[in-house]
């Protein structure tokens, strides 16, 4: 396991500093004068000279990328243009609201994943497993625009049983249920369709497992239908591991548009707003922090499917 673990982490190495190489020259190669963007078409030539020379504009494109890494790999991610702040700083609270909206949607993904497989994968031709299968196939199909403004279009506005954007109410306590409240309809927007492939793939599986010899043996030696059941998801959950662990990375994605369209304070909302800004620094420090993220999380995956299943560890 720890040769298993050493591979996967000098493999690591080159895969994030290849990932710096193509957020950096991206961003930098958006179309566009991130000097005329934050000063005006009309600022005096001093100050655009002033700020071109603070954000290195006049050096070549590969200088620059050094100086940036060299930064980065301290901590230092620069100065936000907009608000004239460390990078750093502005996406550290931006951080906690994204991780926060991620994990109860990866928890929304996992249980109502794994349920919704093993009903389909126990009955697949009684009415449980085609309601299962009908509800997958929805949930994949269904864009997550369409389904996030139809949760504030219904759930939020006509009904009025939950907050359709934020993080807390304006004259609330701030409290967990407040949180919470506003939590729930960003959480199955954004886990919507995560949660129908991972049922998917795990009902295929699960249904693989129930179907072969170790399902037939067990039931041989006159094991209860739970403690088969037991032993086979246990077989499966290899393959719930791998998708959850995919769904969970889009997840730390897919939440941008969501944190954007219910107004939460995340990253999502973060980046987007500096995009609009122009503020190159904290593009690219936001970017890198979701792109690091999107390889550990595979880092992490890799090895809890090593720890499930020893077969893979080579």
């Amino acid at each position: 396991m720890t040769g298993f673990l050493l591979r996967r982490l000098l493999l690591a190495v080159p895969t994030l500093l290849g990932v710096t190489v193509v957020v950096f020259a991206t961003v930098a190669l958006v179309p566009g004068d991130p000097v005329a963007a934050f000063l005006g078409p009309g600022a005096p030539p001093e100050a655009r000279a002033e700020l071109a020379a603070r954000l290195g504009l006049e050096r070549p494109l590969p200088v620059r990328y050094l100086s940036w890494l060299g930064h980065a790999l301290t901590g230092d991610l620069g100065i936000s243009i907009a608000d004239q702040r460390p990078v750093g700083g502005l996406l550290l609270p931006a951080i906690g609201q994204t991780l926060v909206l991620t994990a109860a949607a990866f928890a929304l993904v996992l249980v109502g994943g794994a349920m919704l497989g093993a009903v389909g994968a126990l009955r697949p031709r009684g009415p449980l497993g085609r309601l299962s299968g009908a509800a997958t196939t929805l949930a994949v199909s269904a864009p997550q625009y369409s389904v996030a403004l139809v949760l504030i279009a219904v759930v939020a506005v006509r009904l009025r049983w939950l907050p359709a954007g934020g993080t807390h109410d304006v004259f609330g306590d701030g409290g967990f249920a407040d949180l919470a409240r506003h939590l729930v309809l960003p959480a199955v927007a954004a886990a919507l369709v995560p949660l129908g492939l991972t049922a998917r793939v795990f009902r295929a599986a699960l249904g693989s497992v129930l179907a072969g010899d170790l399902a037939d043996g067990l039931r041989a030696r006159g094991l209860s239908g739970v403690a088969v059941l037991r032993h086979c998801v246990h077989n499966a959950s290899p393959a719930l591991l791998a998708i959850g662990g995919l769904q969970l990375a889009y997840l730390l994605e897919g939440v941008v548009f969501v944190e954007t369209l219910f107004a939460r304070p995340g990253l999502g909302r973060l980046l987007y707003d500096a995009l609009a800004a122009r503020d190159l620094p904290l593009v690219q420090g936001g970017v890198l922090v979701v792109a690091a993220a999107f390889v550990g999380v595979n880092l992490l995956v890799d090895t809890a499917h090593a720890a499930v299943d020893p077969r893979t560890r080579s």
